[in-house]
C-alpha cells in the first residue's frame, strides 16, 4: 500500500465564529472528511463500501482543542487506525497549521460495520476484501 497523503485545505469563512475562529464543531466534521480522504487514498472509497451494503455508522467522537485556526488559514490533518478487529474500528485525528506548524486539534472516532439495517458485520466473513484494507492499515500505523 503506498503512502497515504494527509488531507489539506483552507479554512473556510462559514466555519468561523463571532471571535473569527474556527467553531468547535467543524473540527468533528474536518475529521469526517479526512476519513473519507483517507479511505480514497487506501483504495476503499467510503461510496464503495456503502455500495456494498456496508455502512461505518460512528460509535464516539472526542476532540480536544489546542490552538484556534482562523479564516483562509491553511491546516493539515492526518488520521490513524488505532484499533480494528472487524467488527469495530478506532481512529486518531491531528490537524496542524500549515501556517505555524502548530497543532490545533486532535481527537478520536469509533465506528462500527453494519449492513443496510443497522445488523451489525464481522467485515473478515462476509467482507474479507474490506477487512484486508482495515487490517493492512492497522498494521502500517503499528510499524
Amino acid at each position: 500500500m503506498t503512502k497515504i497523503r494527509p488531507y489539506e485545505r483552507n479554512v473556510y469563512y462559514y466555519e468561523t465564529d463571532k471571535m473569527g475562529i474556527v467553531h468547535h464543531s467543524n473540527y468533528i466534521r474536518i475529521f469526517e472528511e479526512t476519513r473519507v480522504h483517507y479511505l480514497a487514498e487506501a483504495g476503499i472509497p467510503f461510496e464503495n463500501i456503502e455500495a456494498e451494503g456496508v455502512l461505518m455508522p460512528v460509535l464516539s467522537v472526542e476532540c480536544s482543542y489546542k490552538h484556534p485556526l482562523v479564516f483562509g488559514e491553511p491546516f493539515q490533518s492526518s488520521i490513524k487506525v488505532t484499533k480494528f478487529n472487524g467488527t469495530t474500528l478506532h481512529l486518531a485525528y491531528r490537524v496542524i497549521s500549515l501556517k505555524t506548524g502548530e497543532l490545533c486539534a486532535e481527537g478520536s472516532s469509533s465506528h462500527c460495520f453494519t449492513d443496510t439495517d443497522m445488523k451489525p458485520l464481522r467485515t473478515k466473513l462476509k467482507f474479507p476484501h474490506i477487512y484486508n484494507i482495515f487490517n493492512e492499515l492497522l498494521k502500517i500505523t503499528e510499524e
